[in-house]
């Protein structure tokens, strides 16, 4: 899935090895137009218009891959697809939701453990961030031992691969883009372990005794670290190219060794013509029509 900034196109293969297509064009809702534009809120908004977006890419790919080439959905009626849509949207930010809490309180539990031993403010948060970052890389490490996740990871490194050639002035060929780099400055993994380096330096703003308010002020802080690690991405993104700072963005590239994996030529072929179609449409919005399956 490649995405511009009124469209966004995704590509799947099918199970005839056909390629198929997917548009959205997003709803520009003035009130978020307005809050997209304030630091340390528009992360939080980032987030939650992509989960809404990203649910509607993930149906569609599940609806479309075993429907017979030129066989139309006609027997799902447009209520019960747009409750499909909600419901996958919902499942996503709670399943988001979830993930977040349960990796931020965690560690907290476990590091009040080390109480005894480990003592004082920054002891307890140093030791609650390092848990935090086990846990983040552990979990990445086995989902990604799956085989589902692994090809998963693979489209995304085929992603990437594809934006850095389009950004290097090559043309975009298979050959080309498997010469690129899996890994990208701009990437959601990065900005997963920003949350737990600005979650470590939020931390030593507030209290950690006693063990409910380290909890309480755990979870209202999540919007606000967020935020920050919203801005740090798009900051080490800027700053990418510049020799003495470019280093900043390296922990989230080494976290995308684990998110993202060599892709085939196939898979390849399947991004291109997803960023070739959304290239298209941005250029001419009439081409979207030929292409919206919603």
């Amino acid at each position: 899935m490649f995405g511009g900034k009124e469209h966004t196109v995704t590509a799947i293969r099918r199970n005839d090895d056909s390629i198929d297509y997917y548009h959205y064009k997003k709803v520009q809702k003035p009130i978020l137009q307005k809050l997209k534009k304030i630091p340390f809120v528009r992360g939080v908004v980032a987030l939650i218009e992509s989960a809404g977006i990203g649910s509607r890419h993930m149906q569609f790919s599940g609806d479309r891959y075993d429907v017979t080439p030129g066989e139309e959905e006609e027997n799902v009626e447009e209520g019960s697809k747009l409750q499909m849509i909600l419901g996958v949207a919902v499942v996503g930010v709670l399943s988001f939701l979830f993930g977040k809490f349960a990796f931020t309180l965690i560690p907290v539990f476990l590091a009040e453990l080390f109480s005894k031993w480990v003592t004082g403010k920054a002891g307890q948060i140093l030791l609650e961030s390092g848990f935090k970052l086990i846990l983040l890389l552990t979990y990445l490490y086995l989902i990604s031992l799956t085989p589902i996740i692994k090809r998963v990871f693979q489209y995304h490194g085929a992603e990437h691969k594809v934006i850095n050639c389009y950004e290097s002035g090559a043309e975009i060929t298979v050959a080309n883009v498997q010469a690129q780099s899996r890994l990208h400055y701009r990437c959601g993994s990065s900005f997963i372990l920003f949350t737990v380096i600005v979650g470590m330096f939020v931390y030593f703003l507030v209290p950690t005794d006693p063990l409910w308010l380290r909890i309480v002020n755990r979870i209202l802080l999540i919007p606000v670290v967020l935020g920050i690690s919203f801005e740090v991405l798009q900051a080490t993104n800027a700053c990418r190219n510049i020799p003495v700072l470019r280093f900043l963005g390296y922990p989230g590239l080494w976290l995308q060794l684990l998110t993202t994996r060599e892709p085939s030529d196939d898979q390849v072929e399947v991004a291109i013509t997803s960023f070739n179609k959304l290239r298209e449409v941005e250029k001419n919005p009439k081409i979207a029509l030929e292409l919206n399956h919603d």
